[in-house]
């Protein structure tokens, strides 16, 4: 036997089991047709072998660890377009025994072990290969933190590779959420042709609505705005840009406002088979827009497999705007809101304004509901008392428009972040019946679901969420899954989310890592969080906040109990 230093890849197949249970010839075959066409050539051209196969895995060897990252990457991109089939990923760099063909040691248990904490489609590498590769290869690197892995005796500090679509596409690979057979469409931002860049949120207002108009056909499949306007400015095919989305359906257009009219064009896409359905401009007067929305829905669902009854363009109505300078100021409000931090009073301000003018617009009731919610955690309007406004104007907007999910979501929003969980329980069982395709109110109900005994059915609707929502950053930030896990007391999941989350500007997560550690018994690793959460802390910041919060959203006494002994274990006096 005889020893060398080598990169270390392990693959293994997401799902094999239950692939094999519904179907074990096919699965078969096409494992074996992408080892023979797809992995076999791609591992040999990055300069590295194939050892040996494990029946739904595959263990390589590589001279270079830039060249089985480089690899890796370019196997998970390439699976994204091909079958059923997804691999997790894990890569090492050690020293290894050979024994003819074969490879031994700690360094290939190691990187056994990191693949066990990829996402599917994704790939985890060790300390090693991260300084070997980094700024070498076209990816970037996320560290999550010191793992224990199984049967090795020392943490191994661990990077995931941040690739594009890895975070959706992990989603996706999961249950389909009762969605296929649904046309799947994106309605991309519309181009603002008025010649004037301030006039860019009238243009993004008006896909907004659409998207929100559509979302409420339950027969459809309708990917939220902060995915849809992910690609915006990008020069990307449609084709190409559905696949990232994963829709069938595009709807593209543009806008132009001059004067007191305005002129939209859109155009339905049928993006896999590359042709376009329909495509119409609306030449109308400025208060006519709410018109030009309805009927832009109404012709896309009227050409859409499956020709939704014409009965449902009924369900496109809504309680428009009295007053045109009143919709200005929403969509104003909207696009200040899409920025969040310091944006929320800016948007807050534009909400107030369109209700100077519009004493009876619901929606912008509920936005400011939602804003004055958000404040809370993104510090952003720290004063007195931020929810009992939120409460006031989510009951205002719901007593406006009973029929507008976004009143129904405010008002449940608002209840729930206030412990009110009968109400919050009901509110936002409705906004998802009236829109079932809101990723936001998903968000909201996780949440609650996860504080109220049901941390497990939290995960799930949370990953519900990002598949409609997937390259949100804002609109679904990962405390659902980081904080139901902690419920479930399985703090290390609980380190590992809130670790991905450092990079997102949210400075109390070390002080929630500090918890999970202080729970795991690891206080040399839950100081060193608080130390650094000291360090960002803000000057004027209430530390009892976030605890009372927590305290208040926990339906469960044992819950509560839970979170008082954590906030303890740091320190807090509670």
């Amino acid at each position: 036997m005889e020893r060398r230093l080598a990169a270390i890849l392990v693959a293994d197949v997401v799902g094999y089991s239950k692939q094999m249970a519904k179907d074990e010839i096919g699965t078969l075959s096409e494992l074996s047709r992408l080892i023979k066409e797809l992995i076999d050539p791609l591992i040999a051209s990055h300069n590295g072998r194939i050892v040996k196969l494990m029946g739904d895995g595959v263990l390589a060897e590589f001279a270079s660890a830039v060249d089985a990252v480089d690899c890796a990457i370019e196997w998970q991109n390439q699976l994204l377009n091909e079958g059923s089939i997804r691999f997790r990923i894990g890569i090492n760099l050690g020293d290894i025994i050979f024994q003819g063909d074969d490879i031994f040691g700690t360094g290939v248990n190691i990187a056994a072990r990191l693949e066990t904490l990829a996402d599917p489609g994704g790939i985890c590498v060790s300390d090693d290969v991260f300084r070997q590769a980094n700024g070498k290869t076209g990816a970037s690197f996320e560290d999550i933190g010191e793992q224990t892995l199984k049967n090795i005796d020392e943490p191994v500090r661990t990077y995931r590779v941040v690739q594009e679509q890895q975070e959706y596409q992990s989603v996706r690979d999961t249950e389909s959420f009762g969605n296929v057979g649904k046309p799947t469409i994106a309605i991309l931002p519309f181009d603002n042709m008025s010649g004037d860049s301030d006039q860019e949120y009238f243009s993004d207002g008006i896909s907004e609505d659409i998207i929100t108009e559509l979302s409420r056909f339950s027969e459809l499949f309708v990917i939220a705005r902060n995915s849809s306007f992910a690609f915006k400015g990008q020069k990307i095919s449609a084709k190409e840009l559905a696949g990232k989305l994963g829709v069938h359906y595009l709807v593209e257009g543009s806008v132009r406002k001059s004067g007191k009219r305005v002129r939209v064009t859109a155009q339905l896409i049928d993006a896999v088979n590359d042709s376009h359905l329909w495509a119409d401009r609306f030449d109308r007067e400025l208060e006519d827009v709410f018109e030009v929305q309805d009927d832009v829905v109404r012709a896309i669902v009227g050409v859409l497999p499956g020709r939704l009854a014409e009965a449902g363009g009924n369900r496109i109505r809504r309680k428009p705007a009295a007053n045109m300078t009143a919709y200005d100021y929403f969509l104003r409000g909207n696009h200040a809101l899409a920025n969040r931090g310091s944006q929320i009073k800016t948007a807050i301000g534009h909400y107030k304004s369109a209700i100077k003018l519009d004493e009876d617009f619901a929606a912008a009731y509920a936005s400011i509901s939602i804003a004055e919610g958000m404040s809370v955690w993104d510090l952003s309007t720290y004063d007195d008392d931020p929810l009992s406004r939120a409460y006031d104007a989510g009951l205002r907007a719901l007593e406006l428009d009973p029929s507008d999910y976004r009143s129904h979501a405010a008002y449940g929003e608002t209840t729930r972040q206030l412990g009110q969980h009968s109400f919050a329980r009901d509110h936002l069982n409705r906004a998802m019946k009236l829109n079932p395709n809101s990723a936001q109110v998903l968000g909201y109900w996780a949440m609650l679901q996860a504080y109220t005994g049901d941390p497990e059915g939290a995960i799930k609707t949370y990953n519900r969420a990002v598949y409609l929502d997937p390259f949100s950053q804002d609109n679904l930030r990962k405390e659902i899954p980081a904080e139901s896990y902690y419920n479930m007391r399985e703090y290390q999941k609980s380190i590992d989310v809130l670790t991905s989350m450092l990079k997102l500007p949210i400075f109390y997560a070390h002080q929630q890592i500090a918890i999970a550690y202080a729970q795991l018994g690891n206080m040399d690793e839950s100081m060193r969080h608080m130390e650094l959460y000291r360090a960002k802390l803000p000057d004027f910041y209430d530390e009892m906040l976030l605890y009372e919060s927590h305290i208040r959203l926990c339906a469960l006494d044992e819950d509560r109990e839970h979170w008082r002994q954590g906030y303890r274990l740091i320190g807090l006096d509670v």
